[in-house]
């Protein structure tokens, strides 16, 4: 990884829901900083958990909001003193980049935990870019759509037979599978996501929110331009809900 980023690359490793160990983290940039403010801060921890909201286990549900929501707000408040909330650090403030989602916008069935963390993330962020206005601290959202990552390899693995006993679980694996096939092919790469955020942490005047979409018309206008009944009877149609209630 040094090779790749050069000698001043300097990785923190880290689990988000640690405290004792993201203290740790701040302590060290801290050190590395000399007395100056921190540039920037980017949240992109990040988990998935696939079901329906009336299958998935609570515990289930509760981790990925630890993650996803707890994480950045435990982040952000560690290293807040480095981005400016410390009077006696010289420099500019810092400025703060939360990874959300097409899904912080916009939800689809079987990845409700996933929804709920991100369209909560979009709260904090709009919360904090608004409090942290005391500070100079800003904070910008970058939501993207499928990127080609690893991630679809372990959604692929996902264990999905505890749900061999629910009514969604046919549709459940269809859905799986057509996220995995679509996120290795037609999702961005993660170089055309970097830029984005180089650019949320870099620009003189940053949008509040940059939404990074393969395919940006089908995927992010349209459902910005359709009524959302509309939306709900075209996923309905698509995995065959409307079937099922016929069937009853």
């Amino acid at each position: 990884m040094m090779g790749v980023l050069g000698p001043n690359f300097t990785p923190l490793f880290f689990d988000v829901t640690d405290e004792y160990a993201l203290a740790r983290a701040t302590d060290k940039v801290r050190v590395e900083l000399k007395g100056k403010k921190l540039a920037g801060l980017v949240n992109n921890a990040g988990i998935s958990k696939n079901a329906a909201l009336l299958d998935i286990p609570i515990d289930d549900f509760r981790k990925v909001l630890e993650v996803n929501l707890i994480g950045p707000l435990r982040v952000t408040r560690a290293f807040a003193p480095l981005l400016g909330t410390d009077s006696s650090l010289s420099g500019s403030p810092g400025r703060i980049v939360n990874i959300s989602s097409i899904a912080g916008k916009h939800a689809v069935p079987f990845a409700g935990a996933y929804t709920c963390s991100k369209h909560a993330l979009e709260g904090l962020s709009e919360t904090f870019r608004r409090e942290l206005m005391l500070y100079g601290i800003d904070v910008v959202i970058v939501g993207p759509g499928a990127v080609k990552t690893s991630i679809w390899d372990r959604v692929a693995e996902d264990d999905l037979t505890p749900f061999q006993g629910s009514p969604y679980y046919s549709t459940l694996k269809k859905f799986n599978s057509e996220g995995v096939s679509n996120g290795r092919t037609n999702g961005h790469t993660p170089e055309q996501q970097g830029e984005a955020i180089y650019q949320a942490l870099t620009v003189a005047s940053p949008k509040t929110r940059y939404a990074v979409v393969a395919h940006r018309f089908r995927n992010w206008t349209l459902l910005n331009l359709l009524p959302p009944r509309m939306l709900d009877r075209m996923i309905a149609k698509r995995y065959g809900f409307f079937d099922a209630v016929r069937e009853d």
